[in-house]
């Protein structure tokens, strides 16, 4: 049932927003000269996945996670699509061919063993990675690792569709902000 919701969404996110997707990447062409960003990161099973997100830090910027890297690599273009959570909408394209969900963890990179570590642990890599959840809506990231896994574990084994919608709902109206860039 999710996955039928999260094709249906995704492909109407992608078709209705298509305008929307087309200005932000033109304006990105003007802010790094490369407006969008794809990293490789763990779904579902543990299998590595190419994430698509529009480019928010400058392109020289190392790979980590997010609330491990420099805050001055953030652009001011890239704040902005941070605070309006427009660098998400390219995840729709994940969403859409299987990759994501519209509901489920956030995705992490293989290079963060401890959180490896504690989603492995709850169960959590049994469930395709979303683009929102229930740790995104209360402020938990990728820098609480033990406590992110526990709250992802909570918000699968407590999965409604109720709170499907209400976690789209939620995030589109501005609450919680998930990872973000620490300032150093």
């Amino acid at each position: 049932m999710f996955r039928t919701l999260d094709i249906v969404f995704s492909l109407i996110g992608l078709v209705v927003g298509f305008p929307v997707f087309l200005v932000l990447y033109v304006l990105g062409l003007f802010d790094t000269g490369a407006p969008l960003f794809v990293q490789e990161r763990v779904g579902l099973n543990l299998e590595p996945f190419n994430v698509v997100k529009f480019r928010t830090m400058s392109v020289k910027t190392p790979q980590v996670a997010t609330h491990l890297a420099d805050a001055n690599s953030v652009t001011r273009y890239g704040r902005f699509l941070r605070k309006t959570k427009l660098d998400e909408l390219p995840q729709l394209w994940n969403v859409l061919v299987g990759d994501m969900s519209m509901v489920g963890p956030r995705p992490n990179l293989f290079n963060q063993g401890e959180l490896i570590t504690h989603r492995v642990r709850e169960g959590v890599y049994k469930i395709r990675p979303g683009i929102t959840g229930l740790a995104q809506l209360n402020d938990i990231d990728m820098s609480m690792p033990e406590l992110l896994a526990q709250t992802d574990a909570k918000m699968i084994s407590e999965l409604t569709l109720v709170k499907y919608f209400w976690y789209i709902i939620a995030t589109a109206l501005g609450k919680g902000s998930g990872d973000r860039v620490k300032a150093k």
